[in-house]
């Protein structure tokens, strides 16, 4: 996988990733996965995008998918116009609070 930066970019601006998982995830879910935001499939996946800011932080969010048995199904950094269209109006908005724990996961398949 590769992520190339645009000509505007600077050092200090995060990458914005697409992470989809097998199951719903619900609201409560954001905190636990760092403020993403959760836009849930019609198909029994979930979407998690928002800023990584940085390689170290992408492998802490992959490692809490697999710690929770979620089956990963891709990981896509977006360009800078992707990243803008991403946030649509059916996105769960960041929330929860750092060290909750993790709520159940609703694996429908």
């Amino acid at each position: 996988m590769t992520c190339e930066r645009d000509a505007n970019f600077t050092p200090d601006q995060p990458m914005v990733y697409e992470i989809r998982v097998s199951g719903h995830l619900g609201r409560e879910w954001s905190g636990w996965f760092d403020g993403l935001a959760i836009t849930p499939g019609g198909n029994g996946d979930s979407l998690l995008t928002g800023p990584v800011v940085d390689q170290s932080a992408l492998h802490g969010l992959l490692k809490q998918v697999r710690d929770l048995g979620l089956p990963l199904l891709s990981v896509v950094c977006l360009e800078r116009d992707e990243a803008a269209a991403a946030n649509g109006d059916d996105q769960v908005t960041p929330g929860g609070s750092d060290g909750e724990r993790p709520p159940e996961v609703n694996e429908s398949r």
